[in-house]
């Protein structure tokens, strides 16, 4: 009876990696429609350091045609756009800005979007881009 009890069990317990891996599985599949899922732009190609979207960030993508769009929703115009700015700079934790702007957009349009965010106040403002092509 007692020899029993005191057997080695050779066999690794599997159970606890398959559940953290299927919620890991879960949270990316969750996670990556929210970061994939944006206003259509042609970045420009530059090595430059991962700047990871984070859920309280604030992107201002700026299209071909200078449309202004704020996480995705367009902007009427500058005007509103300030005053978004604004509300935004005084957040404390001021969120981070993040610029995309299309590779075909005229430096005025995303210019202007810099200096609105200059004149509001933003500490931090990004610029997005795509690493180049290998080869």
């Amino acid at each position: 009876m007692g020899g029993e009890e005191n057997e080695v069990v050779s066999e690794i317990n599997t159970t606890p990696l398959v559940d953290i891996m299927l919620v890991l599985l879960i949270i990316f599949l969750i996670t990556i429609p929210v970061a994939t899922h944006t206003v259509q732009v042609n970045l420009p190609e530059r090595m430059s350091h991962l700047t990871m979207v984070k859920p309280g960030n604030i992107v201002l993508a700026v299209n071909a045609d200078g449309q202004i769009f704020w996480n995705e929703q367009p902007v009427a115009d500058m005007n509103m756009l300030g005053s978004k700015l604004v509300e935004i700079s005084a957040m404390k934790p001021q969120p981070q800005i993040q610029i995309r702007g299309d590779i075909n957009a005229r430096y005025e349009f995303v210019g202007k979007v810099v200096d609105a965010c200059q004149q509001a106040g933003i500490t931090r403002v990004d610029f997005i881009t795509q690493p180049p092509k290998p080869g």
